[in-house]
């Protein structure tokens, strides 16, 4: 049963290819139950077939809609976001990290939106580690955080 869900979704994508902006406006108000917010045909065709997999297949997680909707809070800078995008390697807010380089010692605090290393707040730790070292460093790796093992559970 799934291949032959599969040859019909590829059907009606291969369809889509061949149709008019008017056809595609028609399926458009088939598919969304509304008009097409436009005429191009670009636009109409990638967001039918998204829209036809999308009913074939599922569509995305409530997990990921959410993420993508912080994603989206946060690159056209709203202050008030539904939620903070946090890195899970990052610890708990109010943790010192410790790390020695070239004989110096280095405390940074661990903050809600980002880090706090010699009175100055900074969104990484990568910029952090260059900073002490002056090259480029994978910040986690720098200060021994890993992402927990997914094997070991």
């Amino acid at each position: 049963m799934r291949k032959d869900n599969n040859a019909q979704v590829l059907v009606r994508l291969a369809a889509l290819k061949a149709m008019t902006v008017k056809e595609l406006k028609a399926e458009w108000e088939n598919l969304f139950g509304k008009p097409a917010p436009n005429n191009s045909h670009t636009y109409l065709q990638q967001r039918l077939a998204y829209r036809v997999q999308e009913l074939a297949y599922g569509g995305l997680s409530k997990p990921v809609k959410a993420m993508l909707d912080a994603l989206a809070d946060e690159v056209e800078g709203k202050k008030v976001r539904k939620s903070v995008i946090s890195d899970p390697r990052n610890p708990v807010i109010g943790t010192r990290l410790v790390r020695e380089w070239d004989g110096e010692e280095h405390v940074i605090t661990v903050l809600k939106d980002g880090f706090d290393w010699q009175g100055r707040r900074y969104k990484s730790l990568s910029a952090i580690a260059r900073g002490i070292t002056g090259t480029r460093w994978n910040g986690y790796r720098f200060f021994g955080l890993r992402e927990s093992s997914r094997k070991a559970a």
